[in-house]
C-alpha cells in the first residue's frame, strides 16, 4: 500500500479524504502523508527546547546587563521648580514633555527628581521622560533614588541638586561629582 494516502476511518474530511489527524501529524514531526515512520529527531521539539533555554538567560542577563556605572553631577538650575521645559532638550516635539501636558520644571511627577541623562543627545530624543533608578554605594552610603530625565547628559547624569543631595546623604556639594549605577526602569517608578 505503499504510495496511497492513509485514509481516515471516521471522517472523510480534508484533502480528497486524507485524514485531517494525519496531517496535522505529518505537519508536526516533518513527515509527509505517505511516510510511515517518523525521523529520529524532531527538529520542531528542539527548538522549542533550545527557545525556552535561550528565553531563560536572557530573562536573568537583561538585568544585569542594563546596569551601567555612569557619572553624576549636579546643576541647581534644575531645582527651580518654576522654570519652563522650554529650556531643556525634552521640551516639544514627538517625544517632549510639553506634548504630554507638562510646563513647567514641578509639573513634572517626580520633581526635583529630574535632570539630564546621557540617553538623552539632544532635542526630542526618543529617551525624553524615561524614568532611571541610580544608586550610590560609598562607604556607610547605600542610597537608590528615580530621576526624570529630561535634558541632555553629556558627561553622565546632571541632576538637580535636591536629588544629587538624596543620593549622597547631603553630601553632594562636597562630592561634586560621583561614580553610581543607572539602570533604566518603568516610567511608573517616576510618577507617570
Amino acid at each position: 500500500m505503499a504510495g496511497k494516502p492513509r485514509r481516515c476511518r471516521l471522517r472523510r474530511l480534508g484533502f480528497g479524504g486524507i485524514c485531517i489527524r494525519s496531517i496535522f501529524f505529518c505537519i508536526s514531526t516533518s513527515l509527509t502523508p505517505f511516510q510511515s515512520k517518523p525521523p529520529v529527531f524532531y527538529p520542531t521539539t528542539f527548538i522549542m527546547m533550545f527557545t525556552s533555554v535561550i528565553a531563560t538567560l536572557v530573562a536573568f542577563a537583561i538585568p544585569a546587563l542594563a546596569q551601567t556605572t555612569v557619572s553624576v553631577s549636579y546643576d541647581t538650575s534644575y531645582d527651580n521648580g518654576a522654570a519652563s521645559l522650554s529650556t531643556v532638550a525634552c521640551s516639544d516635539g514627538v517625544y517632549g514633555l510639553e506634548t504630554e501636558g507638562y510646563t513647567t520644571f514641578s509639573s513634572l511627577p517626580d520633581f526635583p527628581y529630574i535632570g539630564g541623562a546621557p540617553a538623552i543627545t539632544g532635542w526630542d530624543s526618543p529617551s525624553c521622560g524615561t524614568c532611571w533608578e541610580l544608586n550610590y554605594s560609598a562607604g556607610s552610603i547605600n542610597e537608590t533614588i528615580y530621576v526624570t530625565a529630561m535634558d541632555v547628559g553629556q558627561d553622565g547624569f546632571n541632576l538637580s541638586l535636591e536629588a544629587m543631595n538624596a543620593l549622597t546623604n547631603n553630601l553632594a556639594q562636597q562630592l561634586g561629582r560621583i561614580s553610581a549605577t543607572a539602570t533604566l526602569v518603568s516610567n511608573s517608578s517616576c510618577g507617570f
